[in-house]
């Protein structure tokens, strides 16, 4: 076997065990991040005492708190959202556990209907990646800031006396003035 052959076996070798190495590692744990709860978990045991046709506005309010938010079209229909979220690479957060509850209410306040949804009830959300035009022209910063330079002119002072109309214009008489 010639000489070199055996000293890229041997590096492959050698590169092969460090991966298996580095990989049986876990992170440090200065580099591990516990996992966060946020918005406002509702407690199952509560979402029990509330009774659809009997329950009120303020029996929500006082046993879940404020809702995270209310359908944007419907004041009576309340949003209790609450996620387990813990940070990955690159400073973004990964989703382990989602948690909704939607309280539905009649128009007289009284709780109808009280729904709860996870993290599989959720719909993939495709983003577009274009862009909204806005009103303007596309100038650069430079022309920009000294776009305006040299585009205006100082203001006339205006004279005390003759009525103040142009020469050659017309009066408040209607008359004209001599040209």
């Amino acid at each position: 076997m010639h000489p070199r052959s055996v000293l890229h076996q041997t590096r492959r070798i050698a590169t092969a065990a460090l991966v298996l190495a580095l990989g049986a590692c876990s992170v440090p744990e200065f580099m591990s991040f516990d996992p966060q709860t946020r918005g406002n978990m509702v407690d199952a045991e509560q979402l029990k005492e509330l009774v659809p046709g009997t329950s009120s506005r303020a029996d929500v309010t006082s046993l879940l708190g404020s809702p995270t938010a209310k359908a944007t079209f419907d004041d009576n229909t309340w949003i209790y959202i609450a996620e387990i979220t813990r940070p990955v690479i690159g400073g973004t957060l990964e989703v382990d556990h989602q948690h909704v509850v939607v309280v539905s209410f009649n128009q007289a306040g009284i709780v109808r209907n009280i729904e709860t949804k996870t993290k599989a009830d959720a719909k993939p959300v495709q983003v577009v990646s274009r862009t909204t035009p806005s009103p303007g022209s596309d100038a650069s910063i430079l022309q920009q800031l000294l776009g305006n330079v040299g585009k205006f002119s100082p203001v006339a002072p205006t004279s005390s006396g003759g009525g103040g109309a142009p020469a050659g214009g017309v009066g408040s008489s209607g008359a004209a003035f001599g040209r």
